[in-house]
């Protein structure tokens, strides 16, 4: 089968590049935000005045009002603007408020509404927060996947010796939409469990095969083809809860496997190595899009920022939860 050889390096880049992307969308989101209200509240105080007007002549709740104001320049104008559909009359000397654009050399009066004057202004201390929590979150998983590769790379150099593992696939009895259902332990001679990430040659290693471990607390086991694989957590002398486990060929019936392929066949993959990853994606989002409105004010800004933020965290965990890929 050809099938790439390194998938936990290819795995940590897709988990870092997830992270990386979907935390810098976020915080472009909140910052691109907080930079359109400013400039929208900026935009309202140079172009908008308010003045306080006199009704010149009686109205009826339908008729436009006629009004006499004053700009900052003292220039007078009287003019007719429509009123608020109040539905009550406007007595002549009455008072009425009038907003109007300085920078226009004839400015021309509008009904000043406070109710819907300056935009309200984001909170951008918030922002902030939500931007720095994001990096923190991204800062946090990429120090997992470094930590992982560190472990590998401390416990590959330490002298290896002799031993015999067993391959066991775990199953979850509970999956949560973020993780893989299956885990990948190789029992060694003690016994002691040593949990690692999916490698193709896991599957072709049935039963016992003579192993070289290198590390102490957290096993580097290099397969009898040179393969190492990539531990995930230390080694355990108990068989881990919430797990049934089997063996390679139990898990993976594959009915391909009863057909003869003819030699020089390249047989490719039924389908893409990320497209598993789209229902914990999937759950991210929708779990995201709810929390906006639940744990947000149901704003477009609250409901992108949530959706983002949650997609990409779920998305990053079923990376770091070492899928088969």
């Amino acid at each position: 089968m050809n099938t790439p050889r390194r998938p936990a390096l290819r795995v940590a880049l897709f988990g870092l590049t997830v992270t990386l992307v979907g935390y810098a969308l976020l915080v472009a989101w909140l910052a691109g935000n907080a930079y359109v209200n400013d400039r929208a509240i900026d935009h309202y105080r140079e172009h908008t005045a308010m003045s306080l007007g006199r009704i010149v002549e009686d109205a009826s709740a339908t008729e436009d009002v006629r009004v006499s104001w004053t700009d900052e320049a003292g220039h007078e104008h009287v003019q007719l603007v429509t009123p608020p559909a109040d539905g009550r009359p406007y007595r002549k000397y009455g008072a009425f408020p009038v907003e109007y654009d300085p920078t226009e050399t004839n400015p021309s009066g509008h009904f000043y509404d406070y109710r819907k004057h300056e935009p309200k202004r984001l909170d951008e201390d918030g922002l902030a927060f939500s931007a720095f929590f994001a990096g923190l979150v991204a800062v946090t998983l990429w120090i997992a996947w470094a930590r992982r590769g560190l472990v590998f790379r401390l416990a590959a150099r330490r002298p290896g010796r002799p031993m015999t593992a067993r391959i066991r696939i775990g199953e979850r009895d509970q999956t949560l939409p973020w993780q893989s259902a299956e885990t990948f332990w190789l029992v060694l001679d003690g016994p002691r469990r040593q949990r690692v990430m999916w490698h193709p040659a896991l599957d072709e290693h049935p039963g016992r095969v003579p192993v070289t471990v290198h590390g102490g607390r957290t096993a580097v086991v290099v397969l009898p083809d040179g393969t190492r694989l990539v531990p995930v957590g230390r080694l355990r002398r108990r068989e881990p809860a919430r797990l049934t486990f089997a063996d390679p060929q139990t898990v993976r019936g594959d009915l391909g496997d009863s057909f003869i392929v003819p030699a020089g066949t390249v047989v490719r993959p039924a389908h893409a190595w990320w497209r598993p990853v789209w229902p914990a994606t999937a759950f991210g989002a929708a779990f995201g899009f709810a929390a906006g409105f639940f744990m947000g004010d149901g704003t477009l800004l609250s409901v992108v920022g949530h959706t983002l933020a949650w997609a990409t965290l779920s998305t990053s965990a079923w990376a770091l939860s070492t899928p088969r890929v």
